[in-house]
């Protein structure tokens, strides 16, 4: 049969239109005894890139909230408590003076108090009193390490796996690798209240991967689902009008693209057609927090932080895989001044909602294939930063800069081990020392946790096989339970 006459429309609906959203049930039986389950997955995902996709061996983790502290949260004022710079505040510290982005001075004592938490006696900051009380539930890597101290390059390593160019990023990675779990919402959404972060949206594009599998930026400053989702709601066409003029236009496209074999955008287009009609509906729900019990919202907190913490729950109950929920546009937690008003008054905007996420998510019973994370895209510095040369200001801004060399992050739920701390950084919480944990080797274990060999998991592109972590990265087998 020529691909013309596959494409007939009937009814509305092209013969290959209806087979997809017939969940391609007879065909796949058919093909199942003729070409086996890899083929029928081949076969399917041609038609819908979507669709549920086997990972490469079992996964501990199904699905993930990323939580970004974007800017840079300091290690030695949150997780990473180094009595060491005590002692010697106000001093210049012994050893190499390491290399950041603007000039320090003296070490700088951390102004939160640090105390043990749980039955693993992890050492958390008085900054996080809520997310301490799942101590036992958190594996905190205090070696991380990046290549340089600047956010734009940092922020796309962390994202994407590469600092220079733009590729796909983690959640389309995988989205690709594994599909969706409920076709009537994006596979991977991105949360961010007020604007975009710095590097805007390459933070959650697919790149040279098929469209469909990039991030769908929601705005989270807004409460009206014709806010947050704009153009939810057609106040003009009822449902069934809808649908008719859909099948109308995707008819024509489906024509339109038998001239283009293979072209993505074109494909990205037509599934997002789909996938807006279908999101009227289920996403009106899904975003929706007054649904939830008073006590569920009022534990999470009524602030913004709150309703974000609670939508990314209610969106990965539903089947999304990968969510990322940013404090906030820009760069917020880049404290390069006054680090105790600043740090303090940006975990007081999110301690409750993320202490409450922890919680609500194992109480449900989803925090075991659940994978939380939380960090920036790298940490500060132990010494104070100092004015700009000639600059009208005191001696130090009370801040600390940019670092790169060592830093904190946790992960919680989704096959790690909880209470657990993993490496070191230095006495002083400079550079990381043991066990370092490079950006790649997270990204390996991230990708090894959801079920796949990150050096198998490849696209094709521009002559060569790409995959999330370059042509580095180690699965840190130590982070997993």
């Amino acid at each position: 049969m020529r691909d013309s006459d596959r494409e007939q429309v009937l009814g509305g609906l092209s013969r290959r239109e209806l087979l997809r959203r017939c969940g391609m049930g007879m065909g796949s039986v058919a093909l199942a005894s003729l070409l086996g389950k890899e083929s029928v997955q081949a076969a399917t995902s041609s038609l819908n890139p979507l669709v549920p996709k086997a990972p490469h061996f079992d996964q501990r983790a199904k699905r993930v909230i990323h939580i970004f502290a974007n800017g840079g949260p300091s290690q030695v004022d949150t997780f990473d408590h180094k009595p060491m710079l005590t002692k010697y505040h106000g001093k210049t510290l012994p050893g190499d003076h390491l290399k950041t982005e603007r000039k320090t001075g003296a070490a700088m004592r951390s102004p939160f108090e640090f105390h043990p938490y749980g039955e693993s006696g992890l050492e958390i900051s008085d900054l996080f009193p809520n997310v301490a009380q799942s101590a036992d539930d958190l594996c905190v890597i205090r070696s991380m390490h990046a290549d340089v101290p600047n956010h734009e390059p940092s922020l796309m390593l962390m994202n994407t796996g590469f600092s220079r160019q733009p590729t796909p990023s983690m959640g389309a990675w995988i989205n690709y690798g594994l599909g969706t779990e409920n076709e009537n919402l994006p596979g991977f959404v991105s949360l961010c209240p007020g604007g975009v972060p710095i590097m805007e949206t390459q933070n959650w594009r697919a790149g040279f991967l098929p469209g469909a599998f990039q991030g769908t930026h929601i705005d989270t400053k807004h409460t009206a689902i014709d806010k947050l989702i704009a153009n939810i709601e057609n106040k003009r066409n009822p449902s069934d009008l809808q649908r008719q003029q859909l099948n109308l236009v995707q008819s024509l496209n489906r024509k339109f693209s038998e001239s283009r074999p293979r072209d993505s955008k074109l494909e990205a287009r037509i599934q997002s057609y789909e996938l807006a009609y279908r999101m009227q509906m289920e996403a009106s729900d899904a975003f929706d927090v007054s649904k939830e019990p008073a006590h569920i919202r009022e534990a999470y907190g009524e602030g913004l932080q709150g309703r974000q913490m609670l939508i990314a729950r209610r969106l990965v109950e539903r089947g999304v895989r990968f969510v990322q929920v940013w404090h906030g546009a820009g760069q917020p937690w880049d404290s390069h001044n006054k680090i105790k008003q600043e740090h303090g008054r940006l975990a007081g905007e999110c301690d409750q909602a993320i202490g409450t996420l922890l919680k609500d998510l194992k109480q449900r019973g989803l925090l075991e294939d659940t994978l939380v994370i939380w960090g920036g895209e790298f940490g500060r510095t132990p010494t104070v930063e100092l004015p700009t040369p000639g600059a009208n200001a005191a001696d130090t801004k009370l801040g600390r800069d940019h670092n790169h060399h060592g830093f904190s992050m946790w992960m919680a739920g989704g096959g790690v081990k909880g209470g657990y701390a993993h490496g070191a950084t230095d006495e002083f919480g400079f550079k990381a020392v043991e066990k370092p944990v490079h950006v790649h080797d997270l990204q390996a274990t991230i990708m090894h946790l959801m079920g796949f060999d990150h050096e198998k998991l490849t696209y094709r592109y521009s002559g060569r096989d790409y995959r999330l972590t370059d042509l580095d990265g180690e699965v840190v087998h130590d982070l997993i339970a």
